[in-house]
């Protein structure tokens, strides 16, 4: 029983709530120099064929706030992961792949054909992580991401064809 109490937490995927989105923007603004606000991540969501799923701890004994979270876009038999972000002490444990694989799940159910999305060349685990879902390299942006030090990076603009 003890070794239990000392191993991961498993996630649980679902859908984001209203409740969720104030939560949504703190880790927003942890994970990116723009962050976003919380009226306009509520003003996003309110917008037709936009979604959002976050991770929360599945445990009985912690919080159930999110600490993660996925927002696409569908329109016709196209859809856009528009952002994603994990709260920077879950990094590293699936949480990120896990909320990509949700999405394209419910994409795929939805009858999106392609996904597309944009990503910073220099993150290199988002990139493992489009990759092995089968996310191949589209485009480029030069100069779109702001960094912290004020550098623009290069956006790579990934799709993957879910048909």
């Amino acid at each position: 029983m003890i070794g239990y109490l000392f191993t991961p937490t498993p996630k649980i995927i679902e859908e984001a709530g209203p409740d969720d989105v104030a939560a949504i923007a703190a880790i927003h603004a942890r994970s990116f120099p723009q962050e976003w606000t919380v009226d306009e991540l509520a003003a996003l969501l309110s917008k037709p064929g936009v979604a959002a799923l976050v991770a929360r701890r599945g445990s009985l004994w912690t919080s159930t706030r999110p600490v993660g979270f996925v927002i696409y876009r569908l329109a016709a038999d196209e859809a856009e992961i528009l952002t994603i972000a994990v709260s920077p002490s879950h990094r590293g444990a699936g949480v990120g792949a896990n909320l990509v694989g949700a999405a394209l799940r419910r994409l795929y159910s939805d009858r999106a054909a392609r996904v597309f999305l944009e990503v910073d060349a220099e993150n290199a685990a988002a990139l493992a992580i489009y990759r092995r879902f089968g996310f191949q390299i589209v485009g480029q942006r030069p100069a779109y991401y702001g960094h912290a030090d004020g550098r623009k990076g290069l956006a790579l603009v990934m799709r993957c064809d879910l048909g």
